[in-house]
């Protein structure tokens, strides 16, 4: 073969794969970013492996001081524009940086999938994903979580985030989120319900919200007990995992500072930018929920226990009782 005729058939093998991999559902990668230059590039590499082709990446960089815009450069670069795309974040915290892009990336991506910086995707990840969520019709709202596989600072395995084996469902997600941001692709239609949320209003983190608001909305949400992501702690973590009897002991402690009833006031005001478009069995649950918690305590538990509020295990469970009994939901 001359050598017009190799570069001929270089750039045609190109084409075709392109050709491909546009075939296939293409997924919009929303990483928000803020001082992560240590592990950044990790994860970057993990989007790159893995077996579905048909991604790119929104980046929203919440006014990093290291060198975290220089690496997203680099791949920028290395990818091309049409891998990788770089915003500006809000500046008022993880939940509305991942708000933010949320807004901000493609409109012509079938899905979008929430991504931390520091974390390392498995390679099988978005293609687990797809086979799930390609299910349900385009016009209904549906959401994917999974548990994580938890590592070190040095991806070395250390657990697993807690195995949910209830249903999700809204009366869950009112006291309770059951998958991480890392975790969570969803489709068009969720990202639309997303869309509606009332910027004025504060809501605690964004995959807790994502949970409330596509299964409040008649949406379909799938948990994964397959853990496709490594989830890294470190000394720079934002949130940790739920999963030992300290980290567990903290949360009850937080319980009774009464965080968990200010998280909750938060969510039910934020329901609001989304209240028409629960279903009305679901308006209902929130309704009965938000009335019953400030009332008096014989009937604060009844109507707690009527509007079917529930966490996955037993032990939350009892949590959630002592939690009603002292008023602290």
């Amino acid at each position: 073969m001359s050598r017009q005729g190799a570069i001929e058939h270089r750039k045609q093998s190109s084409e075709n794969s392109i050709r491909r991999e546009q075939s296939l559902p293409k997924v919009s990668i929303l990483l928000c970013t803020f001082n992560g230059q240590r592990y950044l590039a990790d994860q970057l590499e993990s989007f790159a492996a893995q077996t579905h082709a048909n991604w790119d990446v929104w980046a929203s960089d919440d006014g990093s001081k290291d060198d975290t815009q220089a690496i997203l450069e680099a791949y920028k670069l290395k990818w091309g524009r049409r891998r990788l795309s770089i915003q500006s974040g809000p500046r008022h915290g993880f939940a509305a940086n991942f708000l933010s892009i949320t807004r901000k990336a493609s409109t012509q991506a079938d899905y979008y999938a929430f991504s931390d910086q520091d974390d390392i995707w498995e390679a099988d990840k978005l293609r687990r994903v797809i086979d799930c969520l390609q299910a349900v019709p385009g016009n209904v709202p549906a959401l994917y979580c999974s548990r994580t596989r938890v590592v070190d600072a040095n991806n070395e395995p250390i657990g697993f985030s807690p195995l949910f084996k209830k249903t999700p469902t809204f009366a869950n997600a009112l006291t309770q989120n059951i998958g991480g941001g890392n975790t969570m692709v969803f489709n068009g239609a969720a990202r639309e319900l997303l869309l509606k949320t009332d910027e004025s209003k504060a809501i605690v983190a964004h995959d807790w919200w994502a949970y409330m608001v596509v299964s409040g909305c008649g949406g379909k949400v799938f948990y994964d007990a397959y853990p496709s992501v490594r989830y890294r702690q470190h000394d720079g973590s934002l949130i940790g995992v739920n999963a030992t009897w300290p980290a567990r002991l903290i949360r009850i402690r937080m319980i009774f500072l009464g965080r968990l009833r200010g998280w909750v006031d938060i969510n039910i005001k934020a329901l609001q930018s989304v209240q028409f478009d629960l279903t009305p069995e679901n308006r209902e649950i929130l309704d009965r929920f938000a009335q019953a918690r400030n009332l008096s305590l014989i009937p604060r538990l009844i109507g707690l226990k009527r509007s079917g509020i529930h966490r996955q295990t037993l032990l939350g469970n009892l949590g959630l009782l002592v939690a009603g009994i002292f008023k602290k939901i």
